[in-house]
């Protein structure tokens, strides 16, 4: 059936009343036929205080089935009452995905009432035909939206400005911090007391404190970014909460953005202690279920007792390999994190080690402040992807600018993580590829190596696998620095073989040297969890699963705004989009403990 002949509103309505009818009577072979047989099920808190994602019917059955107070989860949950969504955005529609060959069918919202626990929901389902004709669900999501009785309110539920006693602690170390403002907000707005530590003097430094040269490179996959593409841009408002000013530009500068989250943490009302220190290894009682954390906070040590702790950390310190003969370099050598001016270094042999988005940030800003030669040095290929093709492929927006954010939120988090890699890798990489083709090219001619797995074997995920095995390390969103290359005006020096440093620069274990006046670590940094340590200390550290960020066993990230795996301590991490859509969730995971529900 082609999409002229498709009837969107009048298969969406039948599917999902038989959805419905299987549901409410808790008949779970008849929920899991309404699925393709390698159909996808997301979900978001409605049937366990967790994420989850299932690929298959025998998985989904698995799930469902599951015994919970001498019920099947789907009777205990008992989702009822769908009704589909007819009156926005995400109202039926034909859809098409990419792949071999190209996927095509009805998708659409609708909402629902959960029993256990009281709840409401939203889901969303992408049907396609199986091979008899019979429309079944590609992919379905189920989304708790709110407990009844504890509805999202549009104000605080408590005095802002009260900071004794608060039920949360977020903790903002290293990264954009607009992870912890963001959660901080959405804790209000559900009636949950939350206070944010950040190391810094004012809201948003950890931006406004950056390089001075402001240069286009993507929020999520560098820490050396300045400034923001549009369409992340237009993810940057927060739902219902702060509107982002419709006059910004389509690349946001570093200061625009750091003024942008002060604004938004002075009308959010957001109680926020700066130049504040939360001191390491806080202890967790188990008997009282609270937390005692140590705070520097003006010039006093204070004792706080909350509930839950929120690690809004980012990743951790600079990673520098250590070399022999660093020590003897007599040139200036420092990680990228803590580039700043490249002016003063005009005229100068610079070398940079790393070939990610930091380096590209950081060569483009010396060869426009006169830097006599630029080298990089690849230690490992990266994966490129023009800015251009970036926009066209990942970052485009299906709807006007006008659309609630919050409805591309639903729409962007309804896709299960897991299959949209599986979709990459069945021909969704190689039409980015195509797009990029000319310029790949020229790259390799000048001795840059390529690369779309995040690792061996894994296959050619592209660009989002990169973020979501390895938050977008070793991945460069091209916005002119390939073009350096291509032209010769940035070298490229293949070093896995890095021998040691001398006074001059670097030697190589085949011989070769690399003189330099100046040498840039741009390495990256430490994981997730070694910034994670940092702060709980090695006793709770280790209770901890091993890995924090990746994709676990079902596709979902591990730990991401769900259970950690210790009591009261919860990790928020990630771009300005999927705070904005998680912390919902986390809100509601730490509401549902204080009420007694969970």
């Amino acid at each position: 059936m082609t999409s002229d002949n498709l009837q969107p509103e009048v298969i969406s309505a039948n599917w999902l009343k038989s959805l419905e009818a299987a549901s409410s009577t808790g008949d779970t072979a008849s929920f899991v036929s309404h699925f393709l047989p390698d159909g996808w099920f997301r979900d978001m808190l409605c049937f366990t205080w967790n994420f989850r994602t299932l690929s298959g019917q025998e998985k989904i059955h698995g799930f469902i089935s599951e015994v919970v107070d001498g019920q099947s989860r789907l009777s205990y949950s008992h989702l009822h009452d769908f009704k589909l969504d007819d009156h926005s955005v995400n109202a039926p529609s034909p859809f098409k995905l990419p792949g071999p060959p190209d996927i095509e069918g009805v998708q659409g919202a609708f909402t629902f009432s959960i029993t256990k626990p009281a709840a409401y929901g939203r889901g969303f389902f992408r049907l396609t035909q199986d091979v008899h004709g019979n429309w079944k669900a590609l992919t379905l999501f189920t989304n708790m939206q709110d407990l009844v009785g504890h509805e999202e309110s549009s104000a605080d539920e408590y005095d802002p400005h009260e900071k004794a006693n608060p039920t949360v602690v977020i903790v903002i170390k290293v990264g954009g911090g607009q992870s912890g403002l963001i959660c901080a907000a959405r804790l209000g707005k559900l009636g949950i007391r939350a206070l944010v530590i950040d190391k810094n003097a004012r809201v948003g430094d950890i931006w406004r404190q950056r390089y001075a040269e402001a240069l286009p490179s993507f929020a999520v996959l560098s820490r050396q970014e300045t400034q923001v593409p549009e369409p992340y841009a237009a993810y940057s408002q927060i739902s219902k909460l702060l509107p982002y000013p419709s006059n910004f530009p389509k690349y946001l500068p570093k200061g625009k953005l750091a003024n942008f989250l002060e604004s938004y943490a002075i009308n959010q009302e957001l109680c926020i202690w700066l130049s504040s220190t939360v001191s390491p290894s806080p202890v967790y009682d188990s008997f009282s279920a609270r937390w005692t954390v140590e705070v520097e906070h003006e010039n006093r040590k204070v004792i706080l007792h909350p509930k839950h702790l929120v690690l809004a950390t980012g990743h951790g310190r600079p990673r520098i390999p250590t070399w022999n003969g660093m020590d003897d370099f007599q040139g200036t050598l420092y990680h990228s994190d803590f580039h700043r001016d490249a002016e003063k270094f005009r005229g100068k042999c610079v070398v940079v080690i790393g070939a990610g988005n930091a380096s590209g940030d950081i060569c483009e800003d010396f060869v426009a402040q006169g830097a006599a030669e630029v080298t990089i040095v690849q230690r490992s290929a990266t994966c490129v992807v023009s800015s251009a093709t970036a926009d066209a492929f990942v970052f485009k927006l299906p709807f006007s600018d006008k659309t609630p954010i919050e409805e591309l939120d639903f729409r962007h988090n309804s896709m299960p993580l897991a299959f949209v890699l599986q979709l990459m890798k069945s021909g969704g990489t190689q039409h980015m590829k195509a797009h990029d083709k000319e310029h790949h090219e020229g790259l390799r001619k000048a001795g840059f190596n390529l690369t779309w797995e995040p690792s061996p074997g894994s296959g050619e995920v592209g660009l989002l696998g990169f973020v979501f095995e390895r938050a977008g390390s070793g991945t460069m969103i091209d916005t002119g620095f390939g073009k350096l290359i291509v032209e010769g005006t940035v070298k490229v020096k293949q070093g896995q073989n890095i021998s040691h440093f001398d006074k001059e620069g670097i030697t190589f274990k085949d011989g070769s040297k690399l003189p330099a006046d100046v040498i840039v670590a741009a390495t990256g940094n430490e994981l997730t969890m070694d910034a994670i340590r940092a702060v709980l200390g090695d006793t709770i550290a280790e209770q901890l699963p091993p890995k924090v960020w990746g994709l676990d066993a079902e596709g979902e990230l591990n730990q991401m705004y769900r259970p950690s795996g210790h009591p009261g301590l919860w990790f928020a991490v990630g771009s300005l989009g999927m705070t904005r859509f998680c912390s919902k969730h986390l809100g509601l995971q730490i509401l549902a403990q204080e009420v007694g529900i969970a």
